[in-house]
């Protein structure tokens, strides 16, 4: 896992880097993963560019991406994968931001352990919704297809619909639990630090900055439920991709062979 430091494109990584069951290592510059890139500095614009990205998987709604289009890296061609459209205008995921805003709605919305509920119910529909399950099937299909990478995937924040995409991904290439917890809590460190801004002007309209934590940032308990879910539904992560993605067992093969190094 390598922090790629743009400052208009927090949690930006290279999820290369981790070691497999077997010893082998997922390979560095073919998956990426970050926020929305819809303020991309120019000065940022060429270390982008650098990395050599040709597909931008763009996990965001239609009303997120309207409102925060993606300034794409030179060469890169984007595709659309809605993971919340089944649900809509209740996805407090794709709506965080405009929740947060006013610290009454906020207080309505997420107060009393409601924002805990939204995170979780969320990581659960990651597994179930047929809106996701199609996003997802068309991820891992795509990346397992050749001339789609290196490629970038990303939601609004880079955490929550971008963090079930990465850790199953990880999962199928036999990198272990502890560092896909460890990948995925990495965002509590990387983008935490970008909304220093939201929490003064948070606290200076009269909210409580606990409201916002489960929020803006990442809990191991999430994750859990997609991982209880998946393990609910199918038993093992390869039946996930089988079962419920229908991705079989050679287009695993094609997504191991892309992500692993010899």
């Amino acid at each position: 896992m390598t922090p790629i430091p743009l400052t208009s494109v927090p949690n930006l990584r290279d999820v290369g880097g981790y070691r497999t069951a077997d010893g082998a290592k997922v390979r560095t510059g073919v998956f990426y993963r970050s926020t929305d890139l819809s303020r991309v500095a120019d000065t940022d614009m060429p270390a982008l560019d650098g990395l050599g990205i040709r597909t931008v998987y763009d996990l965001r709604t239609a009303d997120e991406r309207a409102a925060a289009p993606d300034i794409l890296p030179n060469g890169a061609r984007a595709v659309a994968l809605d993971v919340l459209a089944d649900k809509g205008i209740r996805s407090i995921p794709a709506q965080m931001l405009q929740v947060i805003a006013d610290p009454m709605i906020a207080e309505r919305e997420l107060g009393g352990g409601r924002a805990i509920e939204y995170f979780e119910g969320s990581y659960r529909d990651f597994v179930e919704m047929p809106s996701a399950v199609s996003s997802y099937r068309e991820l891992f299909g795509g990346l397992a297809t050749n001339g789609n990478t290196p490629a970038l995937v990303h939601c609004t924040t880079g955490k929550d619909r971008t963090g079930w995409a990465t850790a199953a991904l990880l999962l199928l290439l036999g990198v272990g639990e502890d560092d896909v917890f460890h990948d995925y809590l990495l965002t509590n460190e990387l983008l935490l630090p970008a909304f220093a801004g939201v929490f003064e002007k948070f606290v200076d309209a009269g909210g409580d900055p606990a409201l916002l934590e489960p929020v803006l940032g990442v809990r191991e308990q999430y994750l859990q439920v997609s991982l209880a879910a998946m393990r609910e539904q199918y038993g093992t992560i390869e039946r996930y991709f089988s079962d419920g993605l229908g991705l079989d067992a050679g287009v695993q093969t094609l997504l191991r062979e892309c992500m692993i190094a010899d």
